[in-house]
């Protein structure tokens, strides 16, 4: 009888806990932005689509950065690859201070995209990193594990958010000084993660992303495809793919949730923005459901039917029925939670030597984040809950890949 993998081994564990502290930081900032969304509106008189801008920056970034990230990845390894993120990480949030002494959004925009620099390294290394740390049978559960302390962090950033930019914005003020403390006081956190990872001891890795002998490939029921260039695993094309529509999905809802409060709810500025804490602990309460599924589940039947679940949502957030509406708003974050790592894990399967390069792709994907935003403004201009009905496209592409098309092929 085969032996049930472990989770993890014993040698790993300190590097884990690291690599899952980068998994929580940037899940805290993601979620500020989406707090700066609402903040900027109301400091710097912006529209909704105007303040869209502000995922287009940090997501756009990902576009930009992804492929150079899996580039160093693969020539310098996963440690200078954490710490090179760091340092865009710090240096973009540092940048806040001169963005807010001049009140320029055009400069603030500027900061987020090299914020956004660090976010898309980080995620570039994090994934294959966390998968690495085992055995790759339980790749998709470190992963999923990982990533609900992400969902952590996206509870925190509005919580902070809100308490120091939402609860006494001022319409038409240009003071950004909780804006430029805040960033900062996040700033030196990052260096000082930077520092800790530099005297880090990382023991040595077996990636298990790399091609294994045949009978190591029989003792564990795993098929690798025969030497194929990344474009031609069509698993991999539709998870980018996935990806791309996951993250736009995930752009627009969160990016408009505080108007949703405020619009539709008629909430304040800051009780909305406390909502958002509530909407984020839903993704953390999927995630540790969704981990724990996954020991009974198949990780691609519970993607395709979390993507059903936010195809139902959608439909009922967009008619504006109250309370029912909202609710079904806060349960798209608990379906969506095990997305991004899920679709992540499955597009890195068995590519062997492709694999880093195949995780820049894949975190390229996130540009979504930057373009969906800025449509669903448009609508949310004029009627914010009808907005909801576009992120339904994504989870259609969500759907397929997880019922189908995350098959890895071996001819």
């Amino acid at each position: 009888m085969q032996q049930k993998a472990a989770f993890t081994e014993k040698k790993f564990v300190i590097t884990f806990i690291f690599v899952t502290s980068l998994f929580l930081m940037w899940g805290l900032l993601h979620s500020m932005s989406d707090v700066l969304n609402k903040h900027f509106q109301n400091v710097l008189n912006l529209s909704k689509s105007q303040s869209g801008l502000i995922q287009f920056s940090v997501f756009g970034a990902y576009f930009i950065m992804s492929i150079p990230a899996g580039y160093f990845l693969k020539k310098f390894g996963y440690k200078p690859g954490v710490i090179l993120g760091l340092i865009l990480f710090a240096s973009g949030l540092f940048l806040f201070v001169p963005a807010a002494n001049a009140a320029s959004f055009t400069f603030f925009r500027i900061a987020l995209f090299i914020m956004g620099c660090g976010m898309a390294t980080l995620e570039t290394v994090a994934h294959p990193f966390a998968a690495a740390l085992g055995d790759q049978r339980r790749s998709d559960q470190r992963v999923n594990f990982a990533q609900t302390f992400n969902a952590i962090g996206t509870m925190i950033g509005p919580a902070i958010g809100s308490y120091f930019l939402l609860s006494s914005d001022t319409v038409r003020s240009t003071d950004l000084t909780s804006v430029k403390t805040l960033y900062v006081a996040i700033g030196c956190v990052i260096i000082l993660i930077a520092i800790a990872f530099m005297f880090l001891k990382i023991p040595a890795l077996t990636d298990p992303h790399i091609e294994a002998s045949a009978t190591d490939l029989d003792a564990i029921n795993i098929d690798v495809a025969p030497s194929k260039k990344l474009y031609q695993h069509s698993h991999f094309v539709w998870a980018v793919a996935a990806q791309f529509f996951n993250v736009a999905a995930q752009g627009g809802t969160w990016a408009y949730f505080i108007n949703y409060g405020v619009d539709i709810m008629h909430f304040s500025n800051e009780k909305a923005g406390y909502f958002m804490i509530i909407f984020m602990g839903m993704m953390a309460l999927g995630r540790i459901v969704g981990t724990s599924l996954m020991t009974y589940i198949a990780p691609n039947k519970l993607l395709a039917a979390f993507a059903c679940g936010s195809i139902l949502m959608c439909l009922v957030v967009a008619q504006s029925l109250g309370w029912t509406s909202y609710i079904a708003l806060l349960m798209i974050n608990f379906f969506f939670s095990i997305m991004f790592p899920t679709i992540f894990s499955l597009g890195i399967k068995n590519l062997g030597s492709h694999t880093q390069q195949a995780s820049s792709f894949i975190s390229m994907g996130v540009v979504g984040g930057a373009v969906f935003p800025l449509v669903m403004g448009l609508i949310a201009n004029h009627d914010v809950a009808k907005a909801y009905y576009l992120p339904i496209i994504c989870y259609v592409v969500i759907f397929l890949f997880g019922y189908k098309f995350y098959k890895v092929k071996t001819t």
